[in-house]
């Protein structure tokens, strides 16, 4: 049974910077793609990034590109999301996925993957 559980999350100012973590159990962390979702009041999940098995292939919405850094340590079983000058509109529940699909590619879809975290909640103020 696959688990993910983050953590890192908080109130933070704008401006600020803060680091989510994802650890994983349940299969082997190495071969799945991992991926970090957002959801904010009243407001649909969306997309934030994802990374490939080793760490070579990353993808970002355009909303945190420049200011997001996706990375992930495979001996860890950990999956990390740096966020930096963080933005009153970056708060949102974060969310860690796993996809069960080819390990090669970042997937942005949430139907691409299979595995979901509780959340982690992340507040910015203006």
């Amino acid at each position: 049974q696959v688990r993910l559980v983050e953590s890192g999350g908080g109130l933070v100012q704008a401006g600020d910077s803060l680091r989510l973590s994802c650890a994983a159990s349940g299969r082997t962390f190495s071969r799945y793609t991992m991926g970090w979702f957002r959801q904010a009041p009243g407001k649909e999940r969306e997309f934030v990034a994802s990374v490939n098995w080793n760490g070579g292939v990353t993808y970002y919405a355009d909303s945190v590109k420049g200011r997001s850094t996706i990375s992930r340590d495979n001996a860890k079983n950990t999956v990390y999301l740096q966020m930096n000058s963080l933005k009153p509109e970056d708060t949102a529940v974060y969310y860690c996925a796993q996809s069960g699909l080819a390990g090669s590619y970042a997937y942005p879809h949430d139907r691409q993957y299979d595995y979901w975290g509780q959340g982690a909640q992340v507040t910015v103020s203006s």
